[in-house]
């Protein structure tokens, strides 16, 4: 994959080192000269210095053949005019970080994938982790969230079948036991350090993982 990441700041420079890890061909492009040499000293990518708003540089970044942009500025509006740069030159995959939730619509007209409010995303997360230790959120999604939980020895659920917890706005999507997948169906059997794959509604994500956590934690 030919990838151009715009914006070197945490997201846009951990994202340009995984995709140089992998193999892919990846382009850079940041204001801030400093950036741009770092990452030209640290990994096998092309480092621009520059606005990725200015048509020629994202020409000199090859964007008449890239395969993917990625725009992860804390600037909405250069996000935003880079991304409609790129679809402009036919970028098959355009993406975007979004910083203001009231911004979000703009980017969907433009028909960009966004992901909204990294530092929302990442603060969540950390609470999530901060009250629930054995739970780690995996994505947020529309209506909803997807979460992992592990089954600590000596807690209530252990040697319980699924249909005896209270399912409440929350599914079951999949057990990892001793690196097998289990397909979750009522007479599964829950056991220590099964690690257990939750689908929760948004508006009841914070109850069910107080309630799952009871279930699955060693308090």
């Amino acid at each position: 994959m030919y990838i151009i990441v715009v914006g070197l700041g945490g997201i846009g420079r951990n994202l340009a080192a995984f995709a140089a890890e992998n193999g892919d061909s990846v382009v850079v492009i940041d204001q801030d000269e400093d950036r741009c040499s770092y990452m030209l000293e640290s990994y096998d990518l092309l480092a621009i210095t520059g606005n990725a708003t200015d048509k020629s540089i994202l020409e000199d970044a090859g964007i008449d053949h890239a395969n993917a942009l990625v725009a992860t500025t804390s600037d909405d509006a250069a996000n935003l005019m880079t991304c409609w740069l790129a679809k402009r030159y036919s970028v098959p995959n355009v993406v975007s970080v979004v910083n203001q939730k009231e911004h979000s619509e703009l980017f969907k007209e433009v028909g960009v994938r966004i992901s909204e409010n990294p530092d929302e995303i990442v603060a969540r997360s950390l609470y999530t982790w901060a009250e629930n230790p054995n739970t780690l959120a995996l994505a947020s999604i529309p209506g909803g969230g997807i979460f992992e939980i592990t089954v600590e020895a000596g807690s209530h659920g252990v040697d319980r079948e699924i249909r005896e917890l209270e399912v409440k706005d929350y599914v079951f999507i999949a057990i990892h036991r001793a690196g097998e997948l289990i397909i979750p169906r009522g007479d599964i059997v829950i056991r220590p350090e099964d690690t257990i794959t939750v689908f929760s509604r948004k508006d009841a994500e914070m109850n069910t993982l107080r309630y799952l956590s009871q279930q699955f934690r060693k308090l």
